[in-house]
């Protein structure tokens, strides 16, 4: 039988180890050329070796609304569901409630606009009108019994300064509560949960 003979100053693992050899790269190899970049919700990725981020302040700065608690928000006339222009200023004497909803025939925005429904007689014994604006075409398909309007453009949403969500892609879902001398008492936001409007605009109504 054929035997293998080791100096003492080595090993067999040692050896092993000696017969790998290293990997070795070019110094100047790049994975990336220095111009490539790409976009990922508002991360900017490059070669360097740190993430554009955006700041707190300026995600802060694009989510603050034009219109606030103790404001007199922008006057308005848009068209409702009939193709009637109807202006806000007809409301003023009586409690509103205007909700911006991202679209119609939406998940959530159904079950919003179908929330406000069934309790439109709730609303109605606070002595409170609601309006919801975004499209059209909406109110006949689900009895709905109160206005919608149709904001083309989006402009009253960007007078009104409505914050959009997830980096600016979604249409923000928020609610107004006016008094009846068109002051604006409440503001409530919450885009995943639109049936939770309802909830917080009766029990403010309530309080007052």
């Amino acid at each position: 039988m054929a035997s293998i003979s080791l100096h003492s100053n080595h090993t067999l693992p040692s050896l092993l180890h000696a017969q790998t050899p290293k990997p070795t790269f070019p110094q100047n190899l790049s994975l990336l050329p220095r111009s490539s970049q790409s976009q990922f919700h508002g991360l900017k990725l490059s070669n360097s070796s740190h993430l554009a981020i955006p700041s707190s302040a300026s995600v802060r700065s694009s989510i603050v609304a034009k219109v606030t608690e103790g404001t007199l928000p922008p006057a308005f006339t848009l068209k409702d569901q009939n193709g009637r222009p109807v202006s806000l200023s007809k409301f003023k004497g009586k409690p509103v409630v205007v909700y911006f909803y991202p679209a119609d025939e939406t998940p959530g925005c159904t079950k919003q606009a179908c929330a406000f429904r069934d309790s439109y007689e709730k609303f109605k014994k606070a002595g409170a009108e609601v309006i919801g604006i975004s499209g059209m075409a909406f109110a006949q398909k689900y009895k709905l019994p109160f206005t919608l309007l149709s904001d083309e453009g989006n402009k009253v949403r960007k007078d009104w300064g409505v914050p959009s969500d997830l980096f600016g892609a979604l249409p923000g879902r928020q609610t107004y509560v006016l008094d009846k001398n068109g002051v604006c008492r409440l503001v409530y936001n919450n885009q995943f949960q639109p049936e939770k409007h309802i909830d917080e605009t009766l029990k403010f109504l309530k309080s007052v």
